[in-house]
């Protein structure tokens, strides 16, 4: 086969099945929780949806994936196997945070893909019992992007590209970049707002609990550690 190394050796077994482009990133959703087609695609929204069918077939194959039908849609979950993954896959973006760092590219950048994983890792313990409505805007994001709203209420959080019609708690304004290196752990938020890349428009308390109420990625505190 010519996408074989031709070893016996299990690394080697091992890359072969796992690290083609893009399935890492598929198992990390998985990982994270997303289970239906149109929310793995939301955490690797720049992979084409046929390639996305593609590894997913292609990790169900090999024993890391299971669907099952959920009416007129496929489920997908980890087996035992997917889940033996998730101690390399966690390693594996720790070692990225220490020794490779977050200062991205202008073509790394995507609000959808940030907003995503706000919206998934949000603290909701942190929030207020009262509904909290946050309307983030990205100055520089692509057309499209440029506008969300992040709705936490009953102890869910939801993600909306169109305006909900709801009153505001916050507003966020801010550069694609600026967001992304608070979320990263590559800058703190008082950073971002001495120098006006970033803004937060609301009640004082509200805005000083912003940071408590989201948080950061989950590899943020390595990236921090490492600077």
């Amino acid at each position: 086969m010519e996408d074989s190394y031709g070893q016996f050796c299990t690394v080697a077994r091992g890359a072969e099945a796992l690290c083609e482009r893009w399935t890492p990133l598929v198992v990390r959703e998985l990982l994270c929780g997303s289970k239906r087609f149109n929310d793995l695609h939301r955490g690797v929204p720049r992979m084409s949806t046929s390639l996305l069918a593609q590894r997913l077939r292609h990790l169900e194959d090999i024993g890391v994936v299971h669907r099952t039908a959920a009416g007129k849609v496929w489920k997908y979950s980890l087996t035992e196997a997917g889940e033996d993954l998730r101690p390399i896959i966690m390693a594996l973006g720790h070692w990225g945070a220490r020794w490779i760092g977050s200062r991205l590219r202008d073509d790394e950048l995507d609000a959808g893909l940030l907003m995503w994983d706000v919206r998934r890792f949000a603290r909701i313990e942190e929030f207020p019992p009262r509904p909290v409505v946050i309307h983030f805007r990205f100055r520089d994001a692509r057309p499209g992007e440029q506008e969300w709203w992040l709705v936490v209420e009953h102890g869910v959080a939801d993600l909306c590209r169109d305006d909900p019609g709801r009153d505001l708690t916050l507003v966020v304004d801010s550069s694609v970049r600026a967001l992304t290196e608070v979320w990263t752990g590559d800058r703190t938020p008082r950073e971002v707002l001495q120098s006006r890349e970033l803004g937060v428009d609301g009640v004082a308390q509200d805005a000083e609990s912003l940071w408590r109420w989201l948080g950061t990625s989950t590899f943020a505190g390595t990236r921090s550690a490492a600077l």
